[in-house]
């Protein structure tokens, strides 16, 4: 007969989510995950079978929680409005202690090797290529220019979107309004 799990399964991925996001998937050890989530090894496996599932999990939950921002952007007509909003909300969503979190999916990036974890790499990408693609979408919305330019505009919104994830853990509130502000001078 199975033991009764003693956790609550979204609860202790929520904390390791919170972990991985600080400390990255390469720089977060079984024992930080076991202190962390509260739970030991055994249930860990039981639950997720890996190190490696555990933060793919993780990586699901994040964007879910990014996807309510997303979703949000989706649902407005506001064009290019409604996505500097997002990046607004988004930096409310990552505030940390201090400076920010900045984004889990652009610190793995920077955490991991691409030939390392194909199924890592996977996540990232279908999470870059679903935001972006809603980036084009409100762009088309209320631009008036050819294809080509408004792709060139949702590539330049997708990269300035990592560089605010990125600059927001080290960067001044001040610093990113700024940054922020001047990305939609452009456009």
């Amino acid at each position: 007969m199975a033991r009764k799990k003693q956790y609550i399964e979204e609860e202790v991925l929520e904390r390791a989510m919170d972990l991985f996001w600080i400390k990255g998937y390469e720089n977060t050890s079984m024992q930080m995950l076991e202190q962390k989530m509260g739970i030991n090894k055994f249930s860990i496996y039981s639950s997720f079978d890996s190190k490696k599932n555990l933060f793919i999990e993780c990586l699901k939950l994040y964007r879910n929680k990014v996807g309510r921002l997303t979703n949000e952007l989706e649902r407005s007509t506001a064009g290019v409005i409604a996505i500097k909003e997002y990046f607004y909300n988004f930096l409310k969503l990552t505030a940390g202690k201090g400076f920010g979190k900045g984004c889990l999916v652009t610190n793995t990036l920077n955490d991991i090797d691409k030939e390392t974890d194909n199924k890592i790499v996977k996540q990232i990408e279908s999470f870059r290529d679903d935001l972006r693609q809603v980036f084009l979408n409100k762009l088309i919305l209320e631009n008036d220019e050819d294809l080509k330019t408004v792709e060139e505009q949702a590539n330049y919104l997708m990269i300035s979107m990592i560089g605010l994830s990125s600059a927001s853990k080290i960067c001044l509130d001040d610093q990113l309004k700024n940054y922020t502000e001047n990305t939609f001078k452009r456009l």
